[in-house]
């Protein structure tokens, strides 16, 4: 029986089963067999397995990489060409981009690579289409733009965000706030710090059991469900922000559109005529969650043109000075910091100091 079919067996399984208490343990032990299958499909066992697809990944050049998914014909490539002025060829016809286009933006000083991924269809996850490889693409990207047609229904978004998630991508979520810790004996440690709606010690074992798991702290710090569990326990889930950009509004009428603008993470453009670009940009902007740092040569003004951009969850002068060269930090005696995240212009800081957006640092060698 090959995998797919068994996927498919257990899908059925799921849905003809009633969602009660006495069904939670199996219904969760039916979620972790899935999730086994998933990754098995995704990374199949032994073998060095097909080539990957020709001219697929990118290098990643700039400070940060978004990725442009959705069905086909829905204005990807338009929306690139018009963003970044580079040509991703169009055409009125289904899969006119086959492999992936990149294309690069300057904006607020940080260079930004967008990807033109072809389009996937239903049953990517599956290994349909380009699908897999495409995804995979999508994992490396720091935010996600699906774009959807507004005069198709939403069901589209519902389908690319189901074969986004079967691909172990999470879409504008937290990390689910889980312990977890193998260890080699003492058997399951469970320990609860608020009430649960749906695990309990019973449902967790049987989790675990299904990944060998035997001995193992866990601890539930929020009310998680099974697949929150699976999720931690399969540790290969990347959690990445995500815009749902509407495109095609030159189409439909002004009421249509005060609708549209109500929709959480959603941004109406029309990548033909150019609309709503800049909204767009600094949804982007908001969601890639950078940091930009100046540089200032001693005894010169700062060069406001071209910052060095951080990661919001990285902005240390010892994240900056590896930003620049590895060797930097081992010359670094101290460095002075203007801006929002210190008391007093300038301020010498060591190198654990956290910076914030448009600081300007000065850095002292020994």
């Amino acid at each position: 029986m090959s995998l797919l079919a068994k996927i498919a067996e257990i899908e059925a399984e799921m849905a003809r089963t009633q969602k009660n208490k006495a069904t939670s343990n199996h219904l969760g032990l039916l979620k972790a067999r899935l999730a086994k299958m998933r990754r098995e499909l995704i990374t199949p066992k032994g073998g060095s397995g097909g080539g990957t697809g020709e001219g697929f990944d990118v290098a990643k050049t700039g400070d940060a990489r978004i990725g442009f998914v959705g069905f086909p014909s829905v204005g990807k490539s338009t929306l690139l060409s018009n963003l970044a002025g580079v040509y991703s060829e169009v055409a009125a016809y289904e899969f006119t981009t086959l492999t992936t286009v990149p294309g690069v933006i300057r904006y607020k000083g940080a260079k930004i690579q967008l990807l033109d991924l072809p389009g996937i269809i239903e049953g990517a996850k599956d290994g349909k289409g380009r699908g897999r490889q495409v995804i995979a693409v999508a994992r490396t990207c720091n935010l996600i733009l699906i774009v959807l047609d507004v005069l198709k229904p939403l069901g589209h978004k519902k389908l690319i965000e189901h074969e986004l998630e079967g691909f172990g991508i999470r879409l504008n979520k937290q990390p689910p706030n889980i312990g977890f810790k193998k260890k080699d004996k003492g058997g399951i440690n469970f320990t609860v710090t608020c009430p649960q709606s749906e695990l309990d010690g019973d449902a967790v074992k049987s989790i675990l059991a299904e990944y060998k798991i035997h001995n193992a702290d866990i601890t539930l710090r929020s009310d998680s469900t099974a697949d929150d569990l699976i999720d931690v326990v399969e540790g290969n889930r990347v959690y990445i922000p995500c815009i749902y950009v509407l495109n095609k509004i030159d189409q439909i009428s002004i009421e249509e559109l005060d609708i549209i603008y109500k929709v959480p993470h959603c941004v109406p453009i029309s990548a033909h005529s150019r609309w709503n670009f800049d909204d767009l940009l600094e949804k982007m902007w908001d969601y890639l969650h950078l940091v930009r740092i100046y540089t200032k040569p001693k005894g010169q003004l700062p060069d406001y043109t071209s910052p060095v951009v951080l990661p919001t969850e990285h902005t240390a002068v010892e994240d900056f000075c590896l930003k620049i060269h590895k060797s930097l930090l081992k010359e670094l005696k101290y460095a002075l910091v203007w801006g929002a995240s210190v008391k007093h212009n300038p301020q010498k800081v060591g190198k654990d100091h956290v910076m914030e957006d448009e600081d300007v640092i000065q850095l002292v060698k020994k």
